[in-house]
């Protein structure tokens, strides 16, 4: 079966969306992720709801190139959260396409999280796009079981889980756990490797999570285990930041490696 590999956002910033939509193209990547809201205030984002001259370079290089928005990110719930503050979010996805939404759970109130993502749920399926809630062990809704809480009282026809390895290494979270998830609720993974484990602290999950990942095959994460408990045909989104390893190779160098390292998985 053929996969889709999407090339994440915090893979190939800073590059603005088209020169990643080029890229993908040149390595063989069919998709990109867009981060239309940064994911903590101040923090980088693709600039593609106010700018309109960016926004038109990045559906013209999808045309010339082929290569389609996959997701667009990250809408953060949070108690004061208002869904009417989303509607150009919206649009913007849905006018380049974008047919996921990543979503993070930071709210502890567990009924109004749950009541606020069935409205974003509800927001989201007129424009055709999946509300993706990503478990985070830094979050309030830490891994796969937690999440699948939140859906099952949800009750939307578009919810979906979104599974990162990164995450998957660091919860909770066993095999057995993502096979317990339905299908209907898979619409895509994330990809990357990194050291496993339960014991770190707050600032290094955040600071590997935004800052340094490794490549499919650095670390000890149970990648081809999560696969395997996984569709075979998932679409993949190769998210797999490294600050540190940027700067020398050259961003395009980076790109090259993230999807060829992920391509290999099968």
């Amino acid at each position: 079966m053929s996969r889709t590999y999407s090339l994440a956002y915090l893979a190939f910033t800073p590059l603005v969306a088209p020169d990643a939509i080029r890229i993908a193209a040149l390595y063989g990547a069919g998709a990109i992720g867009v981060r239309l809201l940064p994911a903590a205030p101040g923090g980088p984002f693709d600039d593609l709801i106010a700018n309109k001259a960016l926004l038109r370079e990045t559906k013209s290089a999808m045309a010339q190139t082929g290569v389609e928005i996959f997701d667009i990110e990250i809408v953060r719930i949070k108690p004061e959260f208002n869904v009417n503050d989303y509607t150009a979010f919206l649009e913007t996805g849905a006018e380049l396409g974008a047919k996921a939404i990543l979503v993070a759970g930071d709210d502890p109130d567990q009924s109004r999280f749950i009541a606020n993502y069935a409205t974003f749920c509800e927001a989201a399926r007129p424009y055709n796009m999946t509300a993706d809630l990503e478990f985070m062990p830094w979050t309030e809704v830490k891994n796969a079981k937690a999440a699948i809480r939140v859906l099952e009282a949800a009750q939307q026809p578009n919810a979906g889980i979104l599974v990162d390895s990164l995450h998957v290494g660091r919860s909770e979270t066993t095999n057995d756990d993502i096979r317990a998830i339905p299908r209907e609720w898979l619409h895509y993974a994330q990809v990357c490797d990194a050291t496993a484990g339960l014991n770190f602290t707050l600032e290094e999950l955040i600071y590997n999570a935004r800052v340094e990942r490794f490549l499919p095959g650095e670390g000890n994460i149970d990648i081809a285990g999560m696969l395997a408990a996984l569709p075979p045909d998932l679409p993949l989104s190769i998210e797999i930041p490294s600050e540190p390893r940027k700067p020398v190779l050259g961003v395009m160098e980076w790109c090259r490696l993230c999807v060829e390292s992920a391509r290999r998985l099968g």
